[in-house]
């Protein structure tokens, strides 16, 4: 049976790896240059042959070394990784979160095993529906955080991304080929009347009322099946679709920015935890996810 890497091996073989040298590994971690030497040798030892190739002026990975590396680089991050989380504070109690309806299925399931594994010890309560109805239930004090659209930029809270809205098209059926179009809107709707009817019209794009639904989930079978074309928040524009732009005659809906709202009511640890989980999974998810879509 092969002898087992121990992690200070490896420790100080990422060191000398880093700085290209055992006298500034040693620095680095606070040994003397023989003492470095005698762990990439005992390293080496356990490996059955060399990892770093001397040179007149410091040292280069051989491949055996450049083989290593990534694992080694791997081990001491889980390392770190599991010393942060098992010394770091346990957070306890309830968050209830409230997050509109169209990122349940791109960023929710995102934020809640992040946060769930990090916080086990949380009761994580989440309402999902339209912005309005988020403001509301945070002024009632049915939730403590709250992550709505702000399609004109007259709110207030913390903007955590920009994702305006964009009217979108099936690949395979070219639904937007039709005319009159076929449309799929939200049902009593003002934001449908005020920004996606009117950009259609400000466009001169004739279209028909194909499709209503008071959820996105209903809207995307719409938009998957070639029923309609449907606006939809950049960032989540589903595998099979595009977004129509402006070498399509299209105009983009809105200049949507997604806020962050915070319960003035209700203060925690765990509630500031959930809210620096939503900024992370939000700013860098959408992001790519944007970029996705528009090569769609």
């Amino acid at each position: 049976m092969p002898a087992p890497l121990d992690s200070d091996l490896l420790r100080h073989f990422l060191a000398v790896a880093k700085t290209g040298s055992v006298t500034r590994a040693g620095e680095m971690v606070g040994r003397t240059q023989s003492a470095v030497s005698m762990q990439i040798r005992r390293l080496e030892e356990v490996l059955g042959g060399p990892v770093f190739e001397r040179l007149p002026r410091g040292v280069v990975l051989t491949p055996l070394g450049r083989e290593l590396l990534p694992y080694a680089e791997r081990i001491q991050s889980l390392l770190r990784e599991a010393g942060e989380h098992l010394t770091s504070p346990r957070i306890s109690g309830t968050v209830r979160v409230g997050i509109v309806d169209e990122y349940v299925e791109s960023t929710v399931p995102t934020v809640l095993a992040e946060f769930n594994a990090a916080h086990p010890e949380v009761d994580v309560s989440v309402y999902c529906d339209f912005s309005h109805r988020q403001i509301a239930a945070l002024a009632e004090d049915r939730i403590d955080l709250a992550v709505i659209h702000n399609w004109d930029g007259t709110g207030t809270g913390e903007a955590i991304c920009h994702d305006p809205t964009v009217w979108v098209t099936s690949l395979a059926h070219r639904t937007h080929e039709i005319r009159p179009l076929p449309v799929g809107l939200f049902i009593n709707s003002d934001w449908s009347r005020d920004y996606a009817a009117r950009s259609l019209d400000r466009a001169g794009l004739p279209w028909r009322l194909a499709f209503e639904a008071d959820n996105s989930a209903a809207l995307e079978k719409a938009l998957l099946s070639g029923l309609a074309i449907v606006p939809r928040a950049r960032s989540t524009v589903p595998a099979g679709c595009r977004i129509l732009g402006s070498g399509d005659g299209f105009l983009q809906i809105d200049n949507n920015d997604v806020f962050l709202l915070t319960n003035p009511r209700r203060a925690s640890a765990a509630i500031s935890a959930m809210a620096v989980v939503l900024r992370d999974a939000f700013r860098p998810a959408v992001a790519v996810r944007a970029e996705e879509g528009a090569r769609g």
